[in-house]
């Protein structure tokens, strides 16, 4: 269950709300970087300190994809340098993190420059972070004090009945885990196929590709993230130039490929593409074409990791 006592925190004044609670100031949607954005991390501190907290776990991460929606330019490394390595370790679901790195997650969301997660303490305390500036910060009390703390930073604290952002109970699509039932499916697929296309899905639109066989299987294994979706796909074609030929027109893709030194690699394209991609791709070893739309991808198999207590808590 969410927390009992959700605020909606702004630096919108509600005197400046029409009748449909639609802002009508001049206040800007994107952050200042300065006072005011201080003054949002400062409002989360005060509500942490009156509920006791000074760790939180990081949910349903994600970063910049195919598409951006964040108010900013997406910057590399998603706005997330200064916190977790350039291949994101330590940035996944159930991830717990100190108060201070929090309050720099949600100064990058602030931002809009491409990460965005949910930070909770179970049913005691939520930070979420919606658009144009709109936080919002869940309880298990009243935090009074808190709120008047939030009120002197110049923001406004506004009573809510629950975050926008709240995650649903039904929110997985996914509610197979990863067991060893999964991976006896896999080695009966390698031993007809002898390789397979892994998709390691370690946080919402970033993945690493590994082509896996009966060889290479227990090493792939050791190394998947926590809370990892994984995602099988037929093998890739040694006959690359018969995959390009084959590229659908007015269609974006998702095209995969094994580099000469065995790296995959991947990239989204549509037709506007084709001619860069196929000088991108020259020497590749091998390569596979997958569709974006949901109702034509159809993997082999699909199954997120569990937790080592055996219990699948990620909402993918």
């Amino acid at each position: 269950m969410p927390p009992a006592f959700v605020h909606r925190i702004t630096k919108y004044d509600p005197a400046d709300r029409d009748e449909h609670g639609h802002y009508t100031g001049t206040e800007d949607t994107i952050s200042d970087r300065g006072p005011v954005e201080g003054a949002y991390l400062a409002a989360v501190a005060a509500f942490a300190e009156d509920v006791g907290i000074d760790r939180l776990e990081i949910r349903d991460p994600e970063v910049t994809g195919f598409v951006h929606f964040g108010g900013e330019p997406s910057i590399f490394g998603h706005g997330l340098g200064r916190l977790f390595p350039p291949d994101l370790t330590g940035y996944h679901d159930g991830a717990e993190v100190s108060l201070p790195v929090a309050l720099e997650l949600v100064r990058a969301m602030l931002r809009g420059q491409g990460a965005w997660c949910r930070l909770e303490v179970g049913d005691v305390f939520t930070v979420h972070v919606g658009w144009d500036q709109y936080m919002y910060v869940g309880s298990d009390r009243p935090c009074a004090d808190a709120v008047a703390r939030t009120r002197a930073l110049g923001l406004f604290p506004e009573p809510l009945t629950a975050s926008p952002y709240a995650a649903e109970a039904d929110e997985a699509e996914v509610t197979e885990p990863v067991d060893e039932h999964f991976w006896m499916r896999v080695r009966t697929a390698l031993a007809s196929q002898h390789a397979l296309l892994l998709e390691e899905s370690y946080v919402r639109n970033a993945a690493r590709w590994h082509r896996v066989t009966p060889e290479n299987l227990d090493t792939v294994r050791a190394g998947l993230g926590p809370r990892a979706l994984l995602t099988v796909w037929p093998d890739l074609s040694p006959d690359v130039a018969a995959v390009l030929a084959a590229l659908p027109q007015e269609e974006t893709i998702e095209f995969v490929w094994e580099e000469q030194d065995g790296t995959i690699s991947h990239m989204i394209v549509d037709d506007t593409d084709y001619e860069e991609l196929n000088a991108h791709v020259s020497d590749a070893r091998a390569a596979r074409a997958l569709p974006l739309q949901l109702d034509e991808r159809h993997p082999l198999l699909c199954a997120a990791l569990p937790d080592s207590d055996g219990v699948l808590r990620a909402r993918w």
